[in-house]
């Protein structure tokens, strides 16, 4: 007997017999009935069987079974006769037999009968059975290389879609990539930059966030993977989750096995001493996803809020009042703000209540430059002197002599204390051997210095319209920036972190540099490390290939109302930020932004990366005289008398700043962190 194709069997269906065909149209249209179903399935059914089902199924085609799917179907089937459920049966059988090929055929067939109603009905459930897990056939490996390509909404779409998903998704090795991507730094990908505040604990994680991300040590435990072994003596799993519990041993000091540095010594932040597995025994025995703190995606969600925050100008202000003169200098850290005016008093303020603590006096005129840290407080005043404070107890601990005109700027770092002065000269105290000496070189007032212990350099500005590069081992002149016509008030060093983008067709170069050899090298900042230009090429004899070099760039601002980018190693300035329109009397920078403050009462924050200016804050009925920059705050000084300060945390008392959006959106929407 010829064997019938899967095409072939409707036509022998009908022709078998007659009766059936006039059955069927008195009956419903939906129904199907074979009259000698036991005869026509020995003739078209099994045959077709036998030739299909021992050839290998194409593995595309096998899903397991829905036990829900499969009881509707067995119940649908319950309420046909007999004979239908058979003919139904024969009709299942004959599709799962078939190869791929006959089966898209048989699909085509069916499709074309099927009436609207029918064709929903097919469009809804295939909408749910074409959703595939494929992370459920991938390995954590992969599965985290995949979510780390992903930007934060994605992530936060892609953790909602199962649990499982959720506990990939929401694990530190993804967001650790995606703090690692965006904190401190702005992203080229999505443009996105935020605020500093975990980097220390990013640098400290980083390597076991490696090993977890590739798999390794998953299964045995290792100091490098999982910071704290289990045994006598260790805290509870519920010790573990508080804050700063797996830092601590049982005597209530730092474990050896957990060496922290001098900077996370000094972390305010609570979450910043809190350790980045919060449970060793989940790491250890626990299942792999089983639930874990995920410190990371909380370090990323504060952080991308106060980013919103900064981007949208939205913040919270307070004025600190109480000079009776000109505030010419400031700095704050943590809860302390002190303020140094043209009263000769500083002034030291409680950031959250907004009190002063205490006033110290002393000198005999305007203060106009001062810097303090945990246990000291230096000032330079109109007076000549210098004065080191206990800042704490207001104890005027040593007056510093040595100036023949009144100290406009000092910068102190380590063991080193350097100052500006009106007599022309810049002066260098070593508190570490009691030596002193001299600087000169400018010929017009000492604006600012800042120097850099790593590099033995120093950075200074001056009336004279340039700005030096100092070695302090040779006490010599490197390098002299010229450029602004108008006398520079501010020079500042940017961190090594801060990445440059260079403009599209470059930026003219209208800065030059004493050194001629210097102005014809490259200006992109690879050279500045490259191997092909010796540090005794670029700096002089001083430098070695040991020795540390001096920051790649550094900003300036002027009384011609410029700020300009340089490359240090070049001499070269990189482009030229323009939008006060007058004179620039403070400056303050990180990696993400530049902040600005003028004699047009304005402050406003750029882009330093792209030159634009971000945003201008109103507020101050005088000139801006200095700025001090911190992750989630910043705060102003002016001649009003008064200090401002900003802050874009989260909290109550939020307000679209007091100034513009210079992109032109009046209320702009931050995009939503969503979980």
């Amino acid at each position: 007997m010829e064997e019938s194709t899967a095409t072939d069997m409707p036509t022998v269906l009908v022709e078998g017999d007659s009766d059936a065909t006039e059955d069927m149209g008195s009956q419903n249209s939906n129904s199907i009935c074979l009259s000698s179903s036991s005869k026509l399935a020995g003739q078209t059914v099994a045959p077709f069987l036998a030739k299909h089902i021992p050839l290998q199924p194409d593995l595309k085609c096998r899903r397991q079974a829905d036990e829900l799917s499969m009881e509707q179907l067995q119940k649908g089937l319950e309420s046909v006769s007999q004979d239908d459920k058979a003919a139904i049966t024969h009709v299942w059988s004959l599709f799962s037999a078939a190869p791929v090929k006959h089966r898209e055929i048989m699909l085509k067939g069916i499709l074309t009968q099927c009436c609207f109603p029918q064709l929903s009905f097919i469009s809804a459930s295939v909408r749910d059975l074409i959703r595939i897990d494929f992370f459920a056939a991938l390995p954590p490996e992969i599965s985290f290389k995949i979510l780390c390509y992903l930007d934060t909404a994605s992530l936060c779409k892609a953790a909602q879609v199962s649990q499982r998903w959720r506990s990939l998704a929401d694990d530190d090795v993804v967001w650790h990539k995606m703090c690692e991507q965006h904190i401190d730094r702005k992203c080229f990908k999505c443009g996105w930059g935020l605020p500093l505040m975990e980097r220390k604990r990013l640098r400290a994680t980083k390597r076991q966030t490696q090993l977890r991300a590739t798999g390794r040590g998953l299964n045995v435990w290792s100091p490098e993977i999982t910071p704290q072994p289990e045994g006598p003596g260790r805290e509870t799993a519920e010790e573990t989750n508080r804050p700063n519990a797996m830092s601590l041993n049982a005597n209530g000091k730092r474990g050896a096995d957990v060496p922290l540095t001098d900077d996370q010594l000094d972390q305010p932040d609570d979450s910043v001493k809190r350790s980045c597995f919060a449970s060793s025994k989940t790491g250890i025995n626990g299942s792999y996803f089983a639930p874990r703190t995920r410190p990371w995606k909380d370090v990323y969600k504060d952080r991308f809020k106060v980013g919103t925050n900064w981007k949208y100008g939205r913040c919270s202000t307070k004025v600190f009042k109480g000079h009776t003169n000109g505030i010419m200098c400031l700095q704050f850290d943590d809860n302390i703000l002190a303020t140094g005016s043209y009263d000769a008093t500083i002034k030291i303020w409680d950031t959250e209540t907004g009190e002063e603590i205490r006033t110290l006096s002393g000198h005999e005129s305007g203060i106009r430059a001062l810097q303090f840290d945990d246990t000291k407080l230096i000032s330079g005043s109109i007076d000549r002197t210098l004065k080191v404070w206990n800042w704490r107890t207001g104890e005027c601990k040593s007056t510093l002599t040595g100036h023949m005109g009144g100290v406009i700027c000092l910068h102190f770092d380590s063991t080193i204390v350097v100052s500006g002065s009106v007599d022309r000269t810049i002066k260098v105290w070593n508190f570490e051997d009691k030596s002193t000496f001299l600087l000169r070189g400018h010929t017009d007032w000492v604006n600012a210095v800042k120097v850099d212990s790593a590099s033995r350099t120093v950075f200074s500005a001056s009336d004279d319209c340039t700005v030096r590069l100092w070695d302090l081992d040779t006490r010599s002149c490197i390098k002299s920036f010229k450029g602004h016509v108008g006398q520079v008030q501010q020079v500042l060093p940017l961190p090594a972190e801060f990445e440059f983008e260079e403009p599209v067709g470059g930026e003219d170069d209208s800065g030059s540099t004493e050194a001629g050899s210097d102005s014809s090298e490259a200006s992109n900042g690879n050279e500045h490390h490259g191997s092909d230009h010796s540090p005794s090429k670029i700096y002089g004899d001083g430098f070695t290939r040991h020795r540390p070099r001096p920051p790649r760039y550094m900003l300036t601002g002027a009384l011609d109302s410029h700020i300009r980018l340089w490359d240090v190693a070049t001499g070269k300035c990189l482009r030229t930020f323009f939008g006060h329109v007058e004179g620039i009397w403070a400056l303050a920078a990180d990696t993400l932004r530049v902040v600005s403050g003028a004699e047009d009462c304005m402050v406003k924050i750029w882009d330093a990366r792209t030159g634009k200016c971000e945003r201008t804050f109103a507020g101050h009925a005088g000139p801006v005289t200095c700025i001090g920059l911190g992750d989630s705050r910043m705060c102003t000084g002016s001649e009003d008398c008064e200090a401002r300060l900003y802050s874009f945390k989260s909290g109550q008392g939020f307000q679209l700043g007091e100034g513009r959006d210079e992109g032109g959106s009046s209320s702009p929407q931050s995009p939503p962190f969503q979980e």
